[in-house]
C-alpha cells in the first residue's frame, strides 16, 4: 500500500482484500478514486495489529524532508492560513477557567479575524469561523448558549482527561453528561497502560464503549501519542481506535511533555489512509499540542493533501487543537494584508 516514494514507512493490515463493507450512508470522502462513508467501526482484528511495522528512520526522514520544502506564499499562503481557521478547535484547558473567558473564546470562535482585517483582505463573503470550541464539561452549557445560531460545534474534553485513569463507569457517565449538556464533539482519552501491556482487545472495548456512549456527538479518541515512547505504538493504538469506531483520532492531550510532532502525524495519517483502504471507511484526524506557529499550520495542511488528499483539508475529516496558533495565524495575516507586523497583545484569544 506503499509507494516507493514513502519508503514503506508505515506497514499496516493485511494487503488482501478484507471483504468488509461499510454500513450505507452519505458519503464522506473519497481516497484513490474510491468512495469513504464515515466510520462505524469494524470487529478487532488482531492480525492487523500484528502485522503493524513502522521504519523509524524512515519516518523521521520523510518528517525533515517535508519541513525543508519551500512553504507557499503571498496569497496561496493567505488562502492556506484562512483554511486553518476553518479547521481549528478553538481550545480552552486551563484550571483556572471561568464562564466568562470561555464567553470570550465563543466571541473569538465566532469572529476569528478583525473587521479592519477582514475587509483589507476583502473576504466579508466567506463568513470566517472556526469550527469548534474545546472545553471542560462543567463549561458546556456556557459555550452552547454563547455559540447558539452559529455553526461552531461545542466539544467536550471528557473520560477523566488528562490521565484517562477514573473508573470505567465514571469516565462513560461523564461522556453522557456532557452530550445531555449539547456538546456535539466529545474528546476521550485511551488508557495507555492497555498500549504498553499489549491489552488490545481492553483498549478496543474501552473505546467501543465511549463511542456508545457519545451517542451522536462526534468522538476524537486522544492516543496520548506523547507517553506512548514508540511509534509502533502509536501506529497500533491508532489501528484499535479506529476498529472500535473512532470518528477522529487525535495525537496528544496538550499536558504531555511531547504533543503533536510531524513524525507521529505521518504515522497516524498513514494508519488512517490504510484503513480506508481495507474497510472503504474514513477517519479524520486531529494534531493537538505544540502547534502555535502559522508556518507550522501550513506544515501540517500540506501533510493532509499529500498524504490523504483535499478532503482532510476541511474541517469534516481535519482538526487543529490550537489556543495560541490564531493569534499567529491573525498576525500573518496582518502583515499580508499591510506589510506589517502587529504585536501579540493586539490579538487576544480569551
Amino acid at each position: 500500500m506503499e509507494s516507493s516514494r514513502h519508503h514503506a514507512v508505515v506497514n499496516g493490515a493485511s494487503k488482501s482484500s478484507t471483504g468488509i463493507v461499510p454500513e450505507s450512508g452519505p458519503p464522506l470522502a473519497t481516497l484513490g478514486g474510491r468512495t469513504l462513508l464515515s466510520n462505524r467501526g469494524i470487529p478487532l482484528n488482531l492480525d492487523w495489529v500484528a502485522n503493524v511495522r513502522v521504519n523509524t528512520s524512515a519516518v523521521e526522514r520523510r518528517a525533515q524532508s517535508h519541513t525543508a520544502r519551500r512553504s507557499v506564499k503571498k496569497e496561496w499562503q493567505a488562502a492556506w492560513l484562512l483554511r486553518a481557521i476553518t479547521c481549528m478547535d478553538l481550545t480552552t484547558l486551563s484550571g483556572d477557567d471561568t464562564d466568562e473567558r470561555v464567553r470570550r473564546l465563543c466571541a473569538k470562535a465566532k469572529q476569528p479575524l478583525e473587521h479592519d482585517l477582514v475587509k483589507r483582505l476583502a473576504i466579508e463573503d466567506l463568513e470566517m469561523q472556526v469550527a469548534a470550541v474545546c472545553v471542560y464539561h462543567r463549561f458546556v452549557e456556557t459555550a452552547r448558549r454563547a455559540l447558539e445560531g452559529t455553526s461552531i460545534n461545542v466539544a467536550a474534553v471528557s473520560t477523566g482527561f488528562p490521565a484517562g485513569l477514573s473508573p470505567l463507569s465514571e469516565r462513560v457517565a461523564e461522556i453522557r453528561r456532557s452530550v445531555e449538556a449539547g456538546a456535539q464533539e466529545i474528546d476521550v482519552v485511551i488508557t495507555r497502560a492497555h498500549v504498553f501491556g499489549g491489552h488490545w482487545q481492553e483498549l478496543y472495548d474501552e473505546v467501543a464503549a465511549f463511542k456508545q456512549a457519545s451517542g451522536p456527538a462526534h468522538m476524537k479518541v486522544i492516543l496520548g501519542t506523547g507517553d506512548l515512547l514508540t511509534l509502533r505504538n502509536v501506529a497500533r493504538a491508532s489501528w484499535v481506535a479506529m476498529m472500535a469506531g473512532a470518528d477522529f483520532i487525535k495525537t496528544s492531550t496538550g499536558k504531555e511533555p511531547t504533543n503533536a510532532t510531524l513524525p507521529v502525524g505521518f504515522v497516524m495519517v498513514r494508519a488512517i489512509r490504510e484503513y480506508a483502504q481495507e474497510t472503504g471507511m474514513a477517519v479524520g484526524f486531529k494534531p493537538a499540542g505544540g502547534i502555535r506557529t502559522a508556518k507550522q499550520s501550513s506544515e501540517w495542511l500540506a501533510m493532509m493533501k499529500e498524504e490523504l488528499g483535499l478532503p482532510w483539508m476541511k474541517a469534516d475529516l481535519f482538526r487543529f487543537g490550537a489556543s495560541g496558533l490564531l493569534n499567529d495565524i491573525e498576525r500573518q495575516l496582518e502583515h499580508h494584508a499591510t506589510g506589517r507586523y502587529s504585536a501579540d497583545y493586539r490579538h487576544p484569544v480569551a
